[in-house]
């Protein structure tokens, strides 16, 4: 897989991420993302990855959403990334943190105009009565802002993932799979790595 060579996991998932732009046909940004919910039961579903640094990974959202809502409730999560063509995966776990409002609004600014009209028009993970609902709310944001900027709606944001462990996992023959930990007790505190049996 690689030799340790570094303490700094974030540079080893940069290498790793790299290849996976390369290597993965499809969508090497997407992660699984799991949360709980207030009486504990978890829910996972898969998340965009939209930019990662030395303090965590990112991805944006719909904070009314299922998901918004139990972060805002529990905000210990966690991630898995699994580039199945590069016969590997990362897990993470930590905290979800919201990311700034300048840089949502950054990211949110970047996005297709359609995507922007879809974050308004979208009540994400509450019941809808039918397609027809969702076109004509559509309809209703789209005459509304018209052709001018359309501002990032209150109920939409990202998080960042400050991990306190990230798991590096490569697929080799006979099962003897390589797995490295890299993790920490706090944010601040300073990376242990281990190699762990597969």
């Amino acid at each position: 897989m690689h030799d340790i060579t570094t303490a700094d996991p974030f540079q080893l998932f940069g290498r790793w991420y790299a290849e996976a732009e390369r290597g993965e046909p499809n969508d090497p940004s997407a992660m699984a993302l799991a949360t709980v919910d207030a009486a504990g039961r978890p829910s996972v579903r898969m998340v965009l990855l939209k930019g990662f640094d030395a303090a965590g990974f990112v991805f944006y959202t719909n904070l009314e959403s299922r998901k918004g809502r139990q972060i805002a409730g529990n905000p210990q999560v966690a991630l898995c990334f699994h580039w199945k063509s590069l016969r590997r995966q990362v897990r993470v776990e930590g905290e979800a943190v919201p990311v700034t409002p300048e840089e949502a609004d950054a990211y949110f600014a970047s996005r297709p105009r359609a995507s922007r009209i879809g974050a308004w028009a979208s009540e994400q993970s509450r019941p809808l009565e039918g397609t027809w609902a969702l076109e004509k709310r559509v309809a209703e944001f789209t005459a509304r802002f018209g052709i001018g900027e359309i501002p990032r709606p209150p109920h939409w944001s990202g998080f960042r993932v400050v991990p306190r462990l990230i798991e590096f996992w490569q697929d080799k023959p006979f099962r003897l799979h390589d797995r490295e930990v890299f993790s920490r007790d706090d944010a601040a505190g300073p990376w242990t790595v281990e190699r762990l049996y597969p």
